[in-house]
């Protein structure tokens, strides 16, 4: 069910403190942790403590948590002190997401050219 721990989650088993992470911000609803394979000087994944699989149906379902990741985001990225950042949502295999809980990617730091590469 959406909403509720997935025994087979990472980022599930990161929120409930079973698998290690650096921690760089905790709120009552969210949880930011720095990526094991950065992309750029500042590459911090942010996410909810509640298990969606991806952004769409985070936003879907809880606006309002929606709303708490992108907070998250930017408040991360101040404390980075980024001036500028990008915050990326992997949706689906073929986009990139490899792990199925709804994780937004602050990346800063360096030139962030688009198309991204």
């Amino acid at each position: 069910m959406a909403g509720e721990p997935q025994a087979d989650c990472l980022f599930c088993k990161i929120v409930a403190g079973e698998v290690p992470a650096t921690l760089v911000r905790e709120t009552e609803t969210t949880v930011a942790f720095r990526d094991i394979n950065p992309q750029a000087p500042t590459h911090v994944l942010v996410i909810p403590k509640a298990h969606y699989p991806d952004v769409a149906s985070l936003a879907a379902a809880a606006p309002q948590l929606a709303a708490d990741v992108a907070k998250e985001a930017g408040r991360v990225a101040a404390e980075d002190g980024a001036e500028a950042y990008r915050l990326v949502f992997n949706t689906g295999s073929a986009a990139g997401q490899t792990v199925f809980h709804v994780h937004g990617h602050v990346l800063a730091g360096r030139g962030l050219q688009w198309p991204p590469g």
